[in-house]
This record gives structure tokens, C-alpha cells and sequence, in this order.
């Protein structure tokens, strides 16, 4: 007679295994970076759980599966256990997530509660009532499959007996082997009985079975006599009989009697050497599988994101009344939209959130989407809608056009927010919202950057104070105390010590020259270039007179305020490229030159690590959403005339990874083409490493005529064109195709717009486009983004004006000459002497970023259109070392604004009711 054929889980499970490492190394061509993630949480120190865990933790390894063992005491507590759940379940590079039962520890713990607080999409082990239900409901394409169940229909499977119109019979109900067995056989089509414990004639219904599944516990309890002959038997048990010829005094068996059962049946699995190894196979399955749903949710660039629909009203009404009129998405659904991962999202509030860095790691192998600067002709004092143009584009390829597509704009100074400007999140129907968080303080960036400059700023009195009033030694003994009877650099001081070029970790071995080198900076305060800053427009700061008090002995010394976008903080924020970047360049910054001509730098005065601890919110950029709910990154906002008036290089790469390859990052560059995007170029490009694919030139009517010398006829405005047409020039300068958008106000004519859009293009423009985004929201630009579309592919051949490598007063000329129109330039002796200085400094190679003012192409305000046969005085150059670039002065430039007469502010109040802000706009 036969006996039946054996079915080895071993070999299977290594088939199984197999498969695996080949998927694992399959996702690791799609993402170098991507690893499946696997953690097994175990309470307590059970001899039994260990052998287990090892087993799992050894195949994952050998699969390619990164597995983690977090251990918790017997005595963690069930709020204990459910924080590490939580943890688990947020971070994203973990896909599977298994609690070894029993949880052993010295606290009464509810199972059912813990195994339940696993995130369902990360429970392989299927044990949440989640996963349960739905493989109950029959939903098998969108749960986990329990481990051992799922192992045993692998088993049937190798056998090539087909379930489908089976009898088959389950003795045992667990959770864990018994009901999802019964679900699983169903769904395959089986007819299906559940025996147990209270089921009478259990040898009657054994002996229906074509398939019987055991996983009842008890030794050896199913006897060969009752199985159909030919049957499919999988015994799941494991049971300890005693047995003297073995050394442990016991042998393992199953629920089956292995010897009889096997004279009848099939198909048997052994036990050991059956179920068991299965078991650990399917769990590394259930992780791979997590794995590739996490990976196809969240391809980079394929967003499922749901747009906000306007309710244009005619006339238009206020911007805060558009603004109000419209109810923003939550904030997190836009990070999801986007394919933020929660754990790379810090929400404040509802309307506003920051994204980590880490994020710009975790795309690093994704190619880039598209990118776009938006600048503009040279404007009138009320600028020209760039910004409006901007999130109108924005808009119009996102909502209208169903590209993926992110914003990145500046984050506007409160200063002016009061004063005289308003505010700068776009206007009617093109906005970011909500607009009174995008105005007043956001998330405290600048409050960041005011407190971190004012920092350095009190360092520097203090330090030339005391230096002032006290010997070397005394001066060294206070800066290296005796702290537990022995003197200690800190790191910051053992930098200070290589920069000066003494190799030495302990203060007791200083020669005496050695210690006045790094003890006295000696600053000369003349030479202080750091000033304090405020962020309000606030006129009587312009020139002050600091150390009054009778406790500063007379050190009184004149300086000044700038407003906090100023400050030399904000462009290294707006420039950096990761943590470690900004920690260097905030150390380089240079405030001051000692009485013998040395740089002195915030590193020097010890205060660069503080520095970088006030900032490190700060540098992430800010999530927000447009009208029409397309995302929006509002990031830095350096000063456009004495810094590079462009947001930060940060939120325009995470932003370029998150839109994938065809999506598009539009950015906006501060003031006229001259100022801005000549900036954009030279500098932020440079420090990025990135490559624009169209520049975006807004021009009005408006701004035309009053460069044409009037608002009268069409012949004037032709005249104005010629502003235009040389800021197409000097955007072709850099080899990157211009798109003008012509944005349209109530009182243009038809005749006055075909004029520009053809003046445009015989000016040499890739193409000129009218647009009414400001009345009709992204609708109104649907062509301007189809333009900027076709565009994006036109052939471009990026290139920088000049090399950084020429000497100062040769590239201030090349900008001079090429953007401005000027015959050539005049460094007065101030500008003479920094250019000196700065060459033997050694910063004699980088960047410049012209301060001049942005109402003309020349050094003038009043000379409008393009102004010729013009010399640019330079009056002076200050060094922004830490951000990375010089600024030549031409002509004077207020850093802190003034308020006027009647400031905004008399508007402004809040409804105690509602908590609205009023009269912002």
C-alpha cells in the first residue's frame, strides 16, 4: 500500500525565500536608497520568544530585509508598550511591525489592546482586528494574511490539489491559526467546517475531509483511521511528550499521529520540519509585500491630489475678502497629497506646516521636475504682480492643467506689512492662504534670525568690552575657567586655536605669545559691520548711540538697526544646503577686522554653535497651500537690493523631487530682471548647483507707459517697450528661453496688449502671453502655463555672466556693462579700499550682489526705459562671507524702512468674536 508523499516545509520555505531576495533586490533598482524594514517588539526575556525572534531576524537579514530587535524590561508598563508601538507605527522606514506574544512582564497588560496598536498597513503578523475583518469580508488584496494560516495554503499549493469545490475541515478556532484558516480555505472556494472542543462525532466530520487543517494543541489527538484516504493533512501543533532515548528526556509531535495518518492520507507535512519554517517565510513575505505598497504609494511624483474650486465674483472683491471666502485644505491632507511621509511633517496649526530636511535624503536618486523663475520688467513703486503671477502660474498648471507643481515664494518682512506696503502673498483670485499667517509671523523664522543676529551683535560689544578692561592672562583665564580643577577648550575655542595654526587640545601648554593670539581679538570698532536688527519699519534706528549706561565706562560707540531681512542671517538661510552647510557658513560670517587687519568671524567670538541651535527650525522650509489648493513653499526673504531677494535653495530642491520629472517648481526672484534674476543666476544658482528651464518675464501696460515717458498713447508705450526688450536681453544672457506675461489690468486696451505681446516677441521672447489671473485665478493663465510648458522644452544652454575667479572691480564692470547698460564704472576710495582688503582677505572670489536701487535700470531712480551713456559709481563694498557673496553700494540704500504719516497699521484689529484679523488689506 502507499503511504502519502511528504510535504517538506523546509524546501518550500526556501523556494519562498528566494522569490524574496530576488523582489528585495528588484526595489532596490527602483531606490538605491530603499531597504524593506522589519521590527520586532518584544517584552521581557522568555527562553522560547529569543529562539523565535532570532529565527525571524536571521531571515531577514539573509533576504535583504533591515530588522530591527527593540527590547523592552519585564517591567515596562502597557503605556510603555503602546508609546514604542506608536514610534514604530510613525516611522516611515519601517513596513512590518510584529509584537511577540506572550508579552512577558511584571504588569497586567491587555493583548487584544496592544496587538491592536499596530498600524495596520505595518501588522504582517495580520493579528489587528483591521486585517482580520477584512480578510473575513474576503478583502485578501488589501490585508495581511495571518502567518501560519497563510504557510499552510502554501503547502497546499505545492501539492497541486486544487481547492476550489473541496471539502475541508479546520479543527481549532485561535485567531492566530484556526478562524483565519477557515477564511482563507473559503475564499479559495472550499466548503468549509470549523471543529473544535464542543464539536461532537469529531472523527465523522475528519473523515468528510479532501483537506483538514489541525491546530487544536493536544498531542497526537487526530488518529489515522479517521482521515479520508488520499487526503491533504497539515498539521500546524507542536507538543512535548516525554521520551527517555532522547538527551532532553523529550521529543516534539504534532496534533496528528504522524505514523498512522500517514498510511492514509496523501499528502502529510512532518512535524518538526512541516508548518514551522513557513511560518517565518510567510512573515518575511507579509514585510516584502508592505514594503512594495509602501513604494508604489509613494512614488515620488505621483500625487492624488484634490484642487479647491473659486467662486469668482465680478467685481473683484479684497484680497483678504478672497481670501476669507475660501475654506483652506488641512494642511497634513496637502503633505499626503504630495507624498510627505507624517513623519517628515511638523504641523503648526491647521493652515501651516515645516518639512524635515531628512526628506531630501530619502529622495535623493528621483530626478528633478522642472524649473521656473519668475521676474519681472523694471517696476513702478507698486511692483508689477510677479508675485500674483507667480501662484497664478502655479494655479493654472496644477488646477487647470493637472501637473504636478509646487510654488517656492519669499516670506515677506513684517516691517512693510505695517508700514506701507501691505502685504506680498499675491492678490485676487492668485494668492497664498491663509494670507494673514503668510504676513505676520508664519512659523518665527524672522524672530529667529532677529534673535540670532542680536546675539551676535551683544557678543561683539561684550567681547571688545571686556578685552578693554582686563590683562591677557586674566582675559585667557576667564575664557578657559577652572571648572573641577582642571582648564578645557570647548570645541568652539579648539577651532579658533587650528585657524590661528596651534595645534594644541590643553590650555596649560599656551606659550605666552599663544595666549594673547587667542585671547584678544583686538576688533578695531571702526571696523564693526555687524548691526542689530528689528523687524518693523522703524526710522529712528537708522543712526544710534549704544554703551550710555555708567556700568560701560564710557565704551559708547555709534551704530545702527537694519530691518531683520537684512541681516546677513537671513541670505545664509535662504542659501544654504543641508545643517551642516548652514553651521559652517554662520561661522564664517565676518562682523569685524582686528587692529592688524584680520577677518574676525562669529567663530572667533565663540558664538557660531549657538548661532546654528537659534536657527535650526528655521531651515525648514514652510508648507502651505495657494487658492486653488496647490502647494506652496514660503521660505526665507532676503532683502532684495543688499542681499540676492530670492527664497531659499532648500524648499526648491525638496520641492523639484516632490513634483517628479514632468511636475513644475515655479520661484519668483525679487524686483526687476536686473536686480533679482541676475541674482537668481549668479548666485543662488551657483551655490545650488541647479539649471532653470524658462524665465518668466512679467511686464503691465502700466509699467511700459511710464517707461515710454507718459499714459497717453500707444506710440509712448511702444517707446516703454524698450525696458521690456532689455530684459529679455538680459535673461537671454544666460541662455535660458524667456516666456513674457503680459498681466492684463481693467484699463488696457486690446490694442495695448497685442502691442507688447508683439514687441515681445521681435524682441526675441519664446513667446508673450496676456493674463488675467488676478480676476479669474489659474483659468486666467492656463495659457501662460501651457507657454512656460512648451518652453520647458525648447533647447537651453545655461551659462553664468562672468567667472568667479576674475578680480572684484572686472566682474562689477561685467554686470555694469552687460545687465545695466552703463559705459563703465568708478570705484570711489572707500569701494578702492575694501576691494584691497577683501583680495588679501582672500574673498576676493565671490559672487556680487549689486545694491542699487530696483525703480531703474541705472544707479537713478527717475531715469525710466533703458537709460544710456551712464557711468555706475560704487561708494562702497561690504563682504556677506557666510552667505557667500560681496555687495558693491551704488548709491545710498536705507536698510531699515521708515513708516509714513499714516501706516497701515490704522486698519489693522482683531474681532474678539471671531478672532479675525481685520483690515490687513
Amino acid at each position: 500500500k502507499m503511504s502519502a508523499q511528504i510535504i517538506r516545509g523546509k524546501e518550500v520555505s526556501a523556494q519562498v525565500r528566494e522569490r524574496l531576495k530576488k523582489d528585495v533586490e528588484q526595489m532596490k533598482l527602483q531606490d538605491p536608497n530603499f531597504r524593506p524594514g522589519l521590527v520586532v517588539l518584544q517584552v521581557g526575556d522568555r527562553d522560547d520568544s529569543n529562539l523565535y525572534i532570532s529565527m525571524k531576524l536571521k531571515a531577514a537579514t539573509e533576504i535583504g530585509i533591515h530588522a530591527t530587535h527593540m527590547r523592552l524590561p519585564k517591567t515596562a508598563t502597557e503605556e510603555e508598550i503602546l508609546h514604542s508601538i506608536t514610534e514604530v507605527n510613525e516611522n516611515s522606514s519601517v513596513h512590518g511591525l510584529i509584537v511577540q506574544l506572550p508579552l512577558d512582564s511584571v504588569h497586567k497588560i491587555d493583548t487584544e489592546k496592544v496587538t491592536n496598536a499596530v498600524a495596520p498597513e505595518k501588522d504582517v503578523d495580520g493579528l489587528t482586528s483591521i486585517n482580520a475583518g477584512k480578510l473575513s469580508r474576503g478583502d485578501l488584496g488589501d490585508c495581511f494574511i495571518p502567518c501560519t494560516p497563510n504557510g499552510c495554503m502554501e503547502l497546499i499549493r505545492q501539492t497541486g490539489v486544487s481547492v476550489a469545490g473541496k471539502r475541508a475541515v479546520v479543527i481549532g478556532r485561535s485567531k492566530i491559526v484556526g478562524a483565519p484558516m477557515h477564511d482563507l480555505l473559503l475564499w479559495s472556494h472550499a466548503t468549509v467546517t470549523t471543529c473544535h472542543s464542543k464539536t461532537v462525532d469529531l472523527a465523522g466530520e475528519v473523515g468528510k475531509a479532501d483537506i483538514l487543517v489541525v491546530g487544536i494543541g493536544k498531542a497526537e489527538m487526530v488518529k489515522g483511521e479517521w482521515i479520508k484516504k488520499g487526503a491533504v493533512v497539515i498539521d500546524c501543533g507542536i507538543n512535548h511528550i516525554p521520551d527517555e532515548t532522547k538527551a532532553s528526556g523529550k521529543r516534539v509531535v504534532g496534533d496528528v499521529h504522524y505514523a498512522s495518518a500517514r498510511e492514509q492520507a496523501g499528502f502529510i507535512t512532518p512535524v518538526p520540519g512541516g508548518v514551522g519554517p513557513m511560518t517565518v517565510a510567510m512573515l518575511m513575505a507579509n514585510t516584502v509585500l508592505s514594503a512594495k505598497r509602501f513604494l508604489e504609494g509613494h512614488q515620488p511624483g505621483k500625487w492624488s491630489i484634490s484642487y479647491t474650486k473659486l467662486n469668482l465674483q465680478k467685481p473683484v472683491p479684497s484680497d483678504i475678502v478672497i481670501s476669507r471666502s475660501c475654506v483652506p485644505k488641512h494642511i497634513d491632507r496637502i503633505a499626503r497629497e504630495v507624498g510627505l511621509l507624517s513623519d517628515e511633517v511638523e504641523l503648526y496649526g491647521k493652515t501651516k506646516a515645516k518639512v524635515q530636511l531628512n526628506i531630501i535624503k530619502r529622495l535623493q536618486s528621483q530626478p528633478d521636475g522642472k524649473y521656473v523663475v519668475v521676474t519681472g520688467i523694471t517696476p513702478t513703486p507698486l511692483g508689477e504682480g510677479k508675485s500674483t503671477t507667480t501662484i497664478g502660474l502655479v494655479q493654472a498648471l496644477g488646477a487647470h492643467m493637472n501637473v504636478n507643481v509646487f510654488a517656492c515664494v519669499r516670506q515677506p518682512s513684517q516691517g512693510p506689512t505695517f508700514g506701507i506696503k501691505g502685504g506680498a502673498a499675491g492678490g485676487g483670485y492668485s494668492q497664498v492662504i491663509p494670507m494673514e499667517e503668510f504676513n505676520l509671523h508664519l512659523t518665527g523664522d524672522i524672530h529667529a534670525i532677529t534673535a540670532s543676529n542680536n546675539l551676535v551683535a551683544a557678543a561683539i560689544d561684550a567681547r571688545m568690552f571686556h578685552e578693554s578692561t582686563q590683562s591677557d592672562k586674566a582675559l585667557y583665564n576667564r575664557l578657559v575657567p577652572l571648572s573641577g580643577g582642571q582648564r578645557k577648550f570647548s570645541p568652539i575655542q579648539i577651532n579658533r586655536l587650528k585657524r590661528l595654526g596651534i595645534e594644541k587640545t590643553d590650555p596649560s601648554t599656551l606659550t605666552e605669545e599663544e595666549i594673547t593670539r587667542f585671547a584678544r581679538l583686538d576688533i578695531d570698532p571702526s571696523s564693526v559691520t555687524w548691526q542689530r536688527v528689528l523687524d518693523t519699519n522703524d526710522r529712528f534706528l537708522r543712526k544710534i548711540t549704544i554703551g550710555q549706561s555708567p556700568t560701560e565706562k564710557g565704551y559708547t560707540r555709534e551704530a545702527q538697526f537694519d530691518i531683520t531681512v537684512a541681516s546677513e542671517i537671513m541670505a545664509v538661510l535662504a542659501l544654504t544646503s543641508s545643517l551642516e552647510d548652514m553651521r559652517q557658513r554662520l561661522a564664517k560670517m565676518v562682523v569685524a577686522t582686528s587692529r592688524n587687519g584680520q577677518p574676525i568671524t562669529t567663530e572667533d567670538l565663540g558664538v557660531s554653535g549657538a548661532l546654528t541651535v537659534l536657527m535650526k527650525d528655521a531651515i525648514k522650509p514652510n508648507l502651505m497651500q495657494t487658492l486653488e489648493g496647490t502647494p506652496v513653499f514660503v521660505h526665507a526673504g532676503p532683502f532684495a537690493n543688499i542681499a540676492h531677494g530670492n527664497s531659499s535653495i532648500l524648499a526648491d530642491k525638496i520641492a523639484l523631487k516632490l513634483v517628479g520629472p514632468e511636475g513644475f517648481v515655479v520661484t519668483e526672484a525679487g524686483f526687476g530682471a536686473d536686480i533679482g534674476m541676475e541674482k537668481f543666476f549668479n548666485i543662488k544658482c551657483r551655490y545650488s548647483g541647479l539649471r532653470p528651464h524658462v524665465v518668466v518675464l512679467v511686464a503691465t501696460v502700466r509699467a511700459l507707459k511710464m517707461h515710454g515717458g507718459g499714459p497717453t498713447n500707444l506710440e509712448l508705450l511702444e517707446k516703454g517697450c524698450s525696458n521690456m526688450r532689455k530684459q529679455i536681453e538680459n535673461a537671454q544672457h544666460f541662455g535660458v528661453p524667456v516666456v513674457v506675461a503680459v498681466n492684463a489690468f481693467k484699463t488696457d486696451t486690446e490694442a495695448e496688449l497685442d502691442l507688447v505681446c508683439s514687441m515681445a516677441k521681435a524682441a526675441g521672447a519664446f513667446e508673450a502671453v496676456r493674463c488675467s489671473h488676478w480676476a479669474e485665478g489659474g483659468a486666467g493663465a492656463v495659457a501662460l502655463g501651457q507657454a512656460v510648458q512648451r518652453a520647458s522644452g525648447a533647447p537651453s544652454n545655461f551659462k553664468f555672466l562672468y567667472d568667479l575667479e576674475l578680480p572684484i572691480a572686472d566682474k562689477i564692470r561685467i554686470i555694469a556693462q552687460k545687465i545695466y547698460g552703463a559705459d563703465d564704472i568708478e570705484l570711489l576710495p572707500d569701494a578702492q579700499h575694501k576691494v584691497e582688503l577683501y583680495t588679501k582677505q582672500g574673498f576676493g572670489n565671490l559672487p556680487i550682489c549689486m545694491a542699487k536701487t530696483h525703480l531703474s535700470l541705472s544707479h537713478e531712480a527717475d531715469k525710466k526705459g533703458v537709460p544710456k551713456g551712464f557711468v555706475l559709481p560704487i561708494r562702497d563694498i561690504r563682504a556677506s562671507v557666510g552667505a557667500g557673496f560681496l555687495f558693491p553700494l551704488v548709491g545710498t540704500m536705507p536698510t531699515i524702512p521708515g513708516l509714513p504719516t499714516r501706516p497701515c497699521f490704522y486698519d489693522i484689529d482683531l474681532d474678539p468674536e471671531t478672532e479675525q484679523v481685520n483690515g490687513l488689506f
